[in-house]
């Protein structure tokens, strides 16, 4: 099972769909007590962070 959990992860991650799980766990571990993002949030987030269309993205010529 613990295969199948980490193909179908890295799965993900080549088409560039973040793992929200992952992203839960990191925050209650490193973060207790800050806020978190819905998942609709964080998937906004992400395609913001990988097109460069939110705050903090690097600036794009096109």
């Amino acid at each position: 099972m613990r295969f199948l959990h980490k193909l179908a992860e890295g799965a993900r991650l080549m088409v560039g769909v973040p793992d929200y799980d992952r992203y839960v766990a990191h925050r209650a571990a490193h973060h207790p007590g800050e806020p978190v993002m819905t998942l609709k949030e964080f998937h906004r987030d992400r395609i913001a962070r990988r097109y460069g269309t939110g705050p903090g993205a690097p600036p794009r010529c096109c």
